[in-house]
């Protein structure tokens, strides 16, 4: 479901995000794929215009809408919760920036 977030395996090569880390559901709902767009998490990253910040787990990170995947379901085993509204419009904001919409 869209703006639902999730605890994914490590992964990453070259210039991706690598190790565990989360990924907000970016998608729309009414799209029903075998996969979803997700956007990942950092904790590290330099915090940008494109990177707006959420809380996750009690903890700040930012969400990465310049690092966006198609991830099969069967990764997305680990749901941690939901953004709230005013995250999710960030996030959107965000996307909108990053693809030009």
């Amino acid at each position: 479901m869209r703006g639902e977030v999730y605890r994914l395996p490590a992964r990453g090569k070259g210039h991706e995000q690598k190790g565990r880390r989360y990924a907000v559901v970016v998608q729309p709902d009414w799209l029903t794929l075998s996969t979803w767009i997700v956007a990942f998490t950092s904790t590290r990253a330099r915090q940008t215009s494109f990177r707006p910040p959420v809380a996750i787990a009690d903890q700040q990170t930012l969400v990465m809408c310049d690092q966006l995947a198609t991830v099969d379901l069967s990764r997305l085993t680990e749901p941690i919760g939901f953004l709230t509204i005013e995250e999710m419009q960030r996030v959107d904001e965000a996307l909108a920036m990053v693809l030009d919409l």
